[in-house]
């Protein structure tokens, strides 16, 4: 089984990181192959920079298209998830959503931790159908590289967060950053709650999903376009949209 680690900011150590995290999760015999978009934002965190991100993202999948079993998409806003879906001829698994899924099956609500501005967090688990479960969403002023270059400062500070997300209810708590990838095993015996990785639990469902063998929709929104007309394209991407 080959599975793509598609990251969708343009960072090389956090592709890095998600990739490592994917091939730890990952069953034996399975191939982790990671990708970077070749323009867009550093790290997203508006959403101008996530819809070009989006584009960018498509890209590097159309490039891989029929020659992976699966992807994840290394990008906890999940961006691009449903178009992704739709154009790919594999499953597509977004890390935000899997850890959310994932979460529920454990615990009654979850909380989510993260870098800066959380809103459009919440609006991505209401997306996902679950604000139900959401216990409550925790923020550490620092700039997601720096998970890269100072992992352990990151954790001291990923810890206060953690704990007052337990203290309004949350039964365990998901890293929410592709930043954060492995922070999970680096936390491990020190936080009170389950942490969840979210290239993990995306790494994990993709494995199920091409094992479960489903068929694409041949019909409905979520049915492979075709024919439809474009400019400016990379030719492969246009070819997917094409048809």
């Amino acid at each position: 089984m080959r599975i793509l680690v598609a990251n969708a900011n343009t960072t090389e150590a956090i592709t890095e990181a998600c990739a490592a995290s994917a091939r730890r999760a990952a069953a034996s015999g399975t191939e982790v192959i990671a990708a970077t978009p070749r323009f867009g934002p550093a790290v997203i965190s508006s959403r101008a920079e996530n819809i070009i991100a989006g584009h960018a993202l498509l890209e590097v999948l159309a490039q891989h298209a029929g020659q992976v079993d699966a992807v994840v998409l290394a990008v906890s806003h999940d961006t691009a998830l449903e178009a992704a879906r739709q154009m790919m001829p594999c499953p597509v698994v977004s890390m935000t959503e899997a850890a959310c899924f994932t979460a529920c099956m454990i615990g009654g609500r979850f909380g989510l931790v993260t870098f800066g501005n959380v809103e459009t967090y919440r609006e991505l688990v209401t997306r996902h159908g679950l604000a139900g479960r959401l216990a409550g969403l925790g923020s550490i002023d620092i700039a997601a590289p720096e998970a890269v270059r100072d992992p352990e400062g990151v954790a001291a500070k990923l810890l206060p967060a953690i704990d007052a997300l337990a203290a309004q209810g949350a039964d365990s708590v998901i890293l929410g950053g592709a930043a954060l990838a492995g922070f999970d095993e680096r936390l491990k015996g020190r936080a009170p709650l389950p942490l969840l990785d979210g290239v993990a639990c995306a790494t994990r469902m993709a494995e199920m999903l091409v094992r479960a063998a489903l068929p694409k929709p041949r019909t409905g929104s979520f049915a492979a376009p075709s024919g439809r007309a474009t400019k400016g394209l990379d030719a492969r991407l246009a070819a997917l949209l094409g048809g």
